[in-house]
C-alpha cells in the first residue's frame, strides 16, 4: 500500500538517478565560462583596437595616394595643378573659368573622401612649377602636430 501513495515523479527519479544530475548547468559552471570569456576579451580586445587604429593610418595613406594620382591625371588634362583656392574640389567640379574646355573630370568616382577620422584632407598647392602639391591630414587628434597614431600624415610620407 505504501508504493500506491508515492508520486509518479519520485518513482521515476528512483529508477534513473543519473537523470537528476544531467538536468542543466550549475551556476558555478556558467560563472567559469563567463570568466574565461572575459579573460579572452581582456587579452584580445586591446590588440584588436590597436590594429584598428593602425588600419586607419593605412587607409589614410591609401586615400592620399588615390587623391595624388587623380591630381596627376587632372594635371595632364589641364596642364596645371589646382590653385590653393580651387583645392581638391577641382577633382570633382570644373573650374569656374579658363580651363573648362580642357577639364575632363570628374577625376574621382564619388565626392572627395573624408579621412578615416572624419576630418577633411588638406591641400597645399605647389609653390613652384616643378613641385607637386601636398595632401595632408591631421590624424587621429585632428590637430596639427602629434605623435604615434595622432601624427600628421602627408602625401609624401613613408610607406
Amino acid at each position: 500500500m505504501r508504493s500506491f501513495l508515492k508520486s509518479p515523479f519520485t518513482t521515476l527519479m528512483r529508477r534513473d538517478p543519473s537523470r537528476r544530475k544531467q538536468a542543466g548547468y550549475s551556476l558555478l559552471e556558467v560563472l567559469i565560462v563567463l570568466t574565461i570569456i572575459a579573460l579572452i576579451a581582456a587579452l584580445v580586445g586591446p590588440r584588436l583596437m590597436a590594429q584598428l587604429d593602425r588600419s586607419k593610418v593605412t587607409a589614410a595613406r591609401v586615400q592620399m595616394r588615390t587623391l595624388s594620382a587623380s591630381l596627376e591625371t587632372m594635371r595632364i588634362d589641364l596642364g596645371r595643378y589646382p590653385t590653393a583656392q580651387e583645392g581638391l574640389n577641382l577633382l570633382v567640379q570644373p573650374p569656374a573659368a579658363g580651363d573648362v574646355a580642357r577639364w575632363q573630370g570628374p577625376y574621382l568616382d564619388a565626392q572627395i573622401p573624408s579621412d578615416p577620422w572624419g576630418g577633411a584632407y588638406l591641400y597645399e598647392a605647389p609653390r613652384a612649377d616643378f613641385q607637386r602639391p601636398i595632401i595632408r591630414t591631421y590624424g587621429a587628434d585632428g590637430a596639427e602636430g602629434g605623435s604615434g597614431l595622432a601624427e600628421d600624415l602627408s602625401s609624401g610620407d613613408g610607406p
